[in-house]
């Protein structure tokens, strides 16, 4: 009865976003109705309403940096493929690919999709390894040509959806691809067959916890946590599992651990911090989720985890202090899972800024070896990793009103919202320009407080957020819309100084990837399924076009038979989002002539 009335509240929240449908997907949602026919048509009724997508690029004059981009550098052995969530496991998202260049990029066109013929969240952080495209929806995981579109193989997993379904992605290595599911399992199968080889259980569904994230692997093991930080009693954890087994080799808390908390295997030493969570009656130290993908610096064995929100999510009064490690980057070592360091970047987080993506590690044209991560906050923070200071903190979208505390008797709005600033994609580092990329969403949140009585009241594995309305889809705060207009935010910002040399507004919101080139490109793609390719240095854009639904997962680039490809995974549909309602696609670009 529960997980119905938590769907019930989806399907509500859809109906006022306008998009009925958009987040209930399994095949048993389908036998009750939600088909992905009826999807296609209010997705054509919607586009007819649907804007054209427009962007415009303004220049910094006061930006002071190099004149020109230093030259390219030689493709790296690896150039090929696109192995890993962000290609390196350091997470730079630069490819050193130059076939489809600022000469050419005027011919790229679509040359073939794959339909996964789902309606779904679809987020994916595709990747290309061996010859195979590989993706995942929340159900399933599909190996395709990545030259043709055709299918491989696919392999489906029956489970209860979760109240917002999804999956960001598959790791590889050795053969085996590694992914987490709704239900609170990483599954392992063989790469060439999709055959099921194991499955460790690393999260409470009944806490409300899952294991959406993308997961890395790297020298045996395969590197994930589970989100769910936005129940009442959820927790999240990071692990470390042994590719060959699924043994869990370590596990850490990203918030305290207390009593009766499940222990899956060996923990790994951390500080004290259950002083930084002062929690009144009823209120048990909840959140941390971890919902995206992770960062692994190769040459120290350093791991970087980001950490989501606190909950309850707005109503930070009835858990004082500074909540460790909510809104952080923990840094782990990633043999054992010792802590080793950590960066607050959202200290008593009462905007549900959750810190969303794996940072980069970069070496900037300076000479710094730079951390550079940019969460739901809308800024972009460069740490220098030589003594782990903050070098700059700039704003990458608009930031409202984010002072003003929350209240029971009023509504307060500001910007960026609980689904603004930057979500589960990560920066890109382009080496040629030193510019760093971060997509942005620029919409704004409305919230209003429940009484502490209310806040205590919730049942545990209860969504949890402390915002009081009577309107179910509203759980998250009110998402609104000034004067009808959401947007989204494309920043270059120099990489030693943080100050933008250009940024670029999109009338849709931006949440996909984003991915330099040595071609002299960047690529990405908005909410209203557009997709670009700017240069790089300028901002300018030289190729744009509709390619689908809404633009959420992978940007990736690779070569097959010598030949660049682009793939980008289109249609995500969320509730979150009123946008068109398409299925979730994979397209596959080139230019014509290659």
């Amino acid at each position: 009865m529960k997980r119905r009335l938590e769907l019930l509240s989806i399907a509500l929240f859809a109906l006022n976003a306008g998009v009925v449908g958009g987040g209930v997907t399994s095949s048993r949602a389908d036998e009750a109705g939600i088909e992905v026919d009826l999807g296609d048509i209010r997705g054509a009724v919607l586009s007819l309403f649907a804007p054209a997508g427009a962007v415009a690029t303004e220049t910094n004059p006061n930006y002071n940096g190099a004149a020109a981009p230093a030259p390219a550098a030689p493709p790296s052995p690896g150039a090929a493929d696109w192995p890993s969530y962000n290609k390196t496991l350091t997470s730079e998202r630069f490819s050193d690919l130059s076939q489809i260049n600022t000469k050419n990029v005027a011919k790229l066109k679509v040359l073939c999709t794959y339909d996964t013929w789902r309606l779904t969240a679809f987020e994916t952080g595709l990747i290309m390894v061996e010859g195979a495209l590989i993706g995942t929806t929340e159900f399933d995981i599909f190996s395709i040509d990545p030259s043709t579109c055709a299918e491989n193989w696919r392999t489906h997993e029956e489970y209860p959806a979760y109240i917002l379904p999804t999956n960001r992605g598959a790791a590889y290595l050795d053969g085996r691809l590694f992914r987490g599911t709704d239900d609170g399992r990483v599954l392992a199968y063989d790469f060439k067959t999709g055959k099921r080889l194991w499955e460790t259980t690393i999260a409470d569904v009944k806490k409300g916890e899952d294991v959406p994230a993308a997961p890395i692997a790297w020298e045996g093991l395969v590197f994930i946590g589970n989100a769910g930080g936005d129940f009442k009693g959820a927790k999240g954890h990071m692990y470390a599992l042994d590719a060959k087994t699924g043994k869990i080799v370590w596990q850490f808390f990203l918030v305290p651990k207390t009593e009766g908390d499940a222990v899956r295997g060996p923990e790994g030493a951390s500080p004290p911090i259950n002083s930084t969570w002062k929690n009144g009656p009823g209120v048990p130290i909840s959140g941390g989720g971890h919902w995206t993908s992770t960062t692994l610096d190769p040459a120290t064995g350093l791991l970087y985890v980001p950490v989501g929100n606190p909950a309850p999510d707005y109503a930070n009064g009835v858990r004082q202090g500074d909540n460790l490690f909510t809104g952080s980057v923990v840094v782990l070592d990633a043999k054992t899972g010792a802590y080793k360091n950590h960066f607050q970047l959202v200290p008593r987080d009462w905007h549900d800024w959750d810190v969303s993506n794996p940072p980069a590690l970069i070496k900037t044209r300076g000479g710094k070896r730079l951390m550079a991560v940019s969460p739901k906050d809308g800024h972009l923070y460069g740490f220098d990793l030589a003594d782990n200071k903050l070098l700059y903190r700039t704003p990458v979208t608009r930031v409202e009103n984010v002072e003003e505390p929350f209240a029971v008797d009023k509504e307060v709005h500001f910007c960026p919202g609980a689904v603004g600033g930057g979500e589960w994609n990560s920066p890109g580092y382009d080496p040629l320009t030193n510019f760093i990329f971060t997509g942005d969403v620029d919409w704004c949140t409305t919230v209003k407080l429940q009484t502490r009585e209310e806040i205590a009241a919730v049942p545990v594995g209860q969504l949890w957020t402390g915002e009081k309305s009577l309107n179910p889809a509203h759980v998250f705060g009110k998402f609104t819309r000034a004067d009808d207009v959401w947007a989204g935010w494309l920043y270059a910002t120099d990489a030693d100084t943080g100050v933008w040399k250009w940024r670029l507004k999109s009338n849709y919101p931006i949440q996909g990837a984003v991915t330099p080139t040595a071609g002299g490109l960047v690529f990405f793609g908005d909410v209203g399924g557009n997709f670009y390719a700017l240069d790089a240095a300028t901002g300018q854009k030289l190729w744009g076009q509709k390619i689908g639904g809404a633009i959420g997962g992978g940007v990736i680039t690779y070569t097959v038979n010598g030949t660049q490809k682009v793939a980008v995974a289109t249609g995500y549909v969320s509730p979150a989002f009123p946008a068109e309602i398409r299925r979730a696609k994979i397209a596959i670009l080139g230019v014509e002539g290659n």
